[in-house]
Order: C-alpha cells, then sequence, then structure tokens
C-alpha cells in the first residue's frame, strides 16, 4: 500500500492550505462571535476548485475522488477552520454532489453540479425528525402522491446550514411502513427549492459551530414535481446510505485538520510558557503524554480514513472502515483539544486563543452526523456478527 502523494495531490494540499490561511484563526473566532456564514471562504474555496475535487469533470468537477477529498478538508480545517468547515463539504458536495452524480437524473446533473462546484448553488439536507432521531427508518414526514409530483408534510430538526441553501434535500416516506415489506421500504428523496409555498425554519441557538445555523423545517403540503425525485420512488434507503458513509468520511478529515491545529496551538504555547525554572511546560510529562496520546490516536484515524475513501474510489465496501475512523477521530478530536485547552491553563479558556472554539465545535461530533453508541451497535452487529440489541 503507498501512502505517498501524488504530484497532483500534493499541489492540492497546497492550494487547500493557502486557502485556509488566508481565512485564519482571527477570520473564524470573528464569525464565531457574530454567528455568521463563511460565504466569501466558501467561495474562495470554490474559486479555488476545491468544492469539486471528487465531482464529475463532465459537470464542472475535477473527477477525483474520496481521497483527495478527505486530504484537501483535512488541510482547510488545519489552518485554521477546525471542523467546522468539513460542515460545508458534506453539504454540498456530499449531500447535493453525491446524491446527484448517483443518482439524479443527467438534467439534474447538467443544472445543477456546476453550481455546486462553483458555489452558486448551496445545499442542504432535512433527514433528523423531532421523534425520529438517529433511527431514521422511524421518519413521519410523509410525501402523499398528488398528479405527477407529490405533497409533503411533517417536520425535521437539527438541519444545518437552511438560511444559506438554495436545495434541500429531504428524505421522507413515500409508503407508510406497515404497507412495507420491510422497514427499508418505501422511503424516498426529494431535491427541492428551499424557497418554496409551505416549507419553513426556524434557527436553534447552539453552543457551538456557530458558522453553521441549526433550524428546526417545518413542511405544510409543500408541492413537489415528478422530476425532483433523486433515485427511485420507495427505494431511497440505499441510495441515502450512500450520502451518509461519504459523509462520515468528510466528517473524519474535518476532525483531524481540526485535531492537529489544536495540538500545534497547545504544544507552542508550552514550548513558550515557563513557570517554574527556565524549563519550558512541555517538557513535563504531564502535559506530554496526553498531547502525545491524542497524535496517535488522530493519526490512526486518519489512516483509516484513508481506507475508507479509497475502498469508496474502488467501488468496494467502505461502511465499516468510514464509522470506524469517525468514531476513533471524535473521540480523540475531543480528548485532545481539550488537553491543549489544559495545556494553556487559564489562557486555554480565553477567546484569544482560539482553542475553545475548537473545542465546542469538536464536541457535536461526538454524536453527529451518527453517535458513538450507533457506531459501536453497528460494528458489533456487521463486524463482529453479534445480535441486534435494539
Amino acid at each position: 500500500m503507498d501512502f505517498s502523494l501524488s504530484e497532483e495531490q500534493t499541489m492540492m494540499v497546497e492550494t487547500a492550505r493557502r486557502v485556509g490561511e488566508r481565512y485564519g484563526l482571527e477570520y473564524w473566532r470573528d464569525l464565531d462571535a457574530r454567528g455568521a456564514y463563511p460565504d466569501d471562504m466558501w467561495q474562495a474555496i470554490c474559486e479555488a476548485g476545491l468544492c469539486g475535487v471528487a465531482l464529475p469533470e463532465e459537470h464542472g468537477g475535477i473527477g477525483l475522488g474520496m481521497v483527495d477529498l478527505a486530504l484537501v478538508i483535512e488541510a482547510l480545517c488545519e489552518a485554521g477552520a477546525g471542523a467546522t468547515l468539513a460542515q460545508l463539504f458534506m453539504l454540498n458536495p456530499i449531500f447535493g454532489g453525491v446524491a446527484i452524480a448517483k443518482y439524479g437524473t443527467d438534467e439534474m446533473r447538467r443544472d445543477l453540479l456546476p453550481g455546486i462546484s462553483d458555489g452558486s448553488v448551496q445545499c442542504c439536507m432535512a433527514l433528523t425528525e423531532p421523534d425520529a432521531g438517529t433511527n431514521s427508518l422511524e421518519i413521519s414526514t410523509f410525501a402523499e402522491t398528488d398528479g405527477n409530483g407529490w405533497r409533503l408534510n411533517g417536520s425535521k430538526i437539527w438541519i444545518s446550514a437552511v438560511p444559506s441553501a438554495t436545495k434541500m434535500l429531504v428524505v421522507a416516506r413515500t409508503k407508510k411502513v406497515e404497507d412495507c415489506e420491510r422497514r427499508t421500504d418505501g422511503v424516498s428523496l426529494f431535491l427541492i427549492d428551499v424557497d418554496r409555498d409551505g416549507l419553513a425554519h426556524q434557527g436553534i441557538d447552539k453552543v457551538g459551530t456557530r458558522c453553521v445555523p441549526a433550524s428546526s423545517v417545518f413542511f405544510d403540503n409543500v408541492p413537489v414535481r415528478g422530476d425532483e425525485l433523486i433515485g427511485t420512488v420507495d427505494g431511497g434507503w440505499k441510495q441515502l446510505l450512500d450520502v451518509l458513509n461519504t459523509e462520515r468520511i468528510v466528517t473524519t478529515a474535518g476532525l483531524v485538520g481540526a485535531t492537529r491545529l489544536a495540538l500545534r496551538l497547545g504544544v507552542d504555547y508550552a514550548n513558550d510558557r515557563k513557570v517554574f525554572g527556565n524549563k519550558p511546560i512541555s517538557a513535563y510529562q504531564g502535559l506530554q503524554f496526553p498531547l502525545a496520546q491524542a497524535r496517535a490516536e488522530i493519526e490512526c484515524a486518519q489512516v483509516m480514513n484513508m481506507k475508507a475513501a479509497a475502498n469508496c474510489d474502488a467501488g468496494l465496501p467502505y461502511g465499516s472502515e468510514a464509522n470506524m475512523a469517525k468514531l476513533i477521530a471524535a473521540q480523540a478530536a475531543s480528548a485532545g483539544i481539550e488537553r491543549a485547552m489544559q495545556a494553556m491553563g487559564g489562557m486555554g479558556y480565553a477567546k484569544e486563543m482560539h482553542i475553545e472554539r475548537l473545542w465546542r465545535d469538536a464536541r457535536l461530533f461526538r454524536f453527529a452526523p451518527i453517535s458513538e453508541e450507533m457506531i459501536l451497535n453497528f460494528i458489533a452487529m456487521h463486524d463482529l456478527g453479534m445480535a441486534r440489541g435494539y
């Protein structure tokens, strides 16, 4: 197995690093304070061709793969953004790009993929519901047939970046569970306009990832055209899993970048700080060991994520690898960023040191986009062959 980067990959990573440093720590601290969306940085990312790395070349992308996209996200997040920036890649080249490229119509690919690559089209996905949570098969949002289209009714919660999105990937039931042979039947995907009669949304105030707003979304008899179906009617569950597994890869890449950034900030502070004599506090093993442990764990998660991405690109199964990588990355990021904060002492609690933002943001990914507990359930059942416990 060759872990070296190609010349093209090296150039992409360097480009991502330069863009990331142009919008560095102070930029993100200001956005976090205002709860403002990083529109200008996202446009710079798109102009550099980084959004379209894994999107089809014939529709405005670069035509590479998930390995390349993960490397780009790592570099961007490590340069100052932290884990939050990975969400923008989930929203656009994943929720929008992967769904359209794999399961959209030729017309959708032609009309929407170039806009996703250049930033003129932004996306979000409405999946989670108040009474379903992680158990997506229990969603109750329903699309009832109406002539050549559907009428959509229901509600969603914790939907990211609705105010900035032009398109929304909606996961809904088109057949009641009791009318299906299997619980995975009767789920369909639709790509609709956010600005549409009957669709309303309301923001949720939250502790972290404040630059990417979260909303509750309400569908009141929302019209859906026949040409807005993604994939097949009633057969959207497997198609949804394709989207969600690539989301795991993007999430882990952001956590890898965020943890590397936090460790660098913590180590730089510890190397400069002297308290007892002339020896820097970085010489004390009480500070060294937790940071070294976090480094070891996040780099292992990165390797597993590269395996997941490489399998994805090769058309091989990659769900287990993607979930394992996300599990370890989220734990390593949470622990590593907190230990970097601890190494700074009281200054780690100050906004000017940036660690507290990375700490708040990374905490989300212990339970999103999938919780640790559900990943462990998945590993127990699918990799160890254990009985279903829920």
